[in-house]
């Protein structure tokens, strides 16, 4: 019996990647068998009830997985997302998440994290679901990004919203009229129309 729950879980770490704790459970895994395969360093414990398996490859954006299996809600945003979609040399020192008003804001020992609280209506529309390490994350789309960090130019700064919105376009990523579309679209177009105008005036 021992063995079979071994191959439990390998069989479902090796499908989906990342698991919680409550999920191995539900699949009729104990925890002591956890417990057994983590200290014969066959389970890697990524934090409080989440596993790997221990061979697994990590992408690189492993921490991206790990926030989504902890938090399903949310969708990274912002510098995250740019960086995601590699439209900025600057790599974030904490991951960028987008949740609900009332959303509890998540804390994760080994990963920064900086929560933005959206409009539970602003965060069903303008996200792509990208799979990582078998994790299925939701992310802001180029054009909902580059809007985004105008939108929130407080916080990220306006010469990387400009950034953004440079190497979208740069390397069309994105045209003109979806920024512009999805800027009508979320009330900033009169924010990113200038900015927009400049940058596509020589063609």
């Amino acid at each position: 019996m021992q063995q079979s729950q071994r191959e439990t879980v390998q069989a479902l770490l090796r499908e989906k990647g990342i698991m919680r704790l409550t999920e191995l459970l539900e699949a009729g895994v104990t925890a002591a068998t956890l417990s057994r395969m983590k200290r014969n360093g066959e389970v890697r414990h990524l934090a409080r009830g989440l596993y790997q398996l221990a061979d697994a490859d990590l992408e690189l954006h492993h921490d991206m997985a790990e926030v989504a299996k902890r938090v399903p809600k949310g969708v990274v945003c912002l510098v995250s997302a740019l960086a995601f979609h590699e439209l900025t040399l600057d790599m974030p020192a904490k991951m960028w998440i987008a949740i609900g008003r009332k959303d509890w804001a998540p804390k994760i020992d080994r990963i920064a994290i900086r929560c933005v609280r959206f409009a539970d209506s602003l965060l069903q529309e303008g996200y792509e679901t990208h799979s990582i390490e078998g994790v299925a994350v939701k992310v802001f789309s180029v054009s909902r990004t580059v809007v985004d960090c105008f939108r929130h130019r407080s916080k990220v700064g306006l010469a990387l919203a400009i950034e953004g919105l440079q190497e979208a376009l740069r390397q069309k990523r994105a045209t003109p009229g979806e920024i512009a579309e999805q800027a009508m679209a979320l009330g900033a177009y009169t924010l990113v129309k200038p900015y927009l105008e400049a940058l596509t005036a020589n063609g």
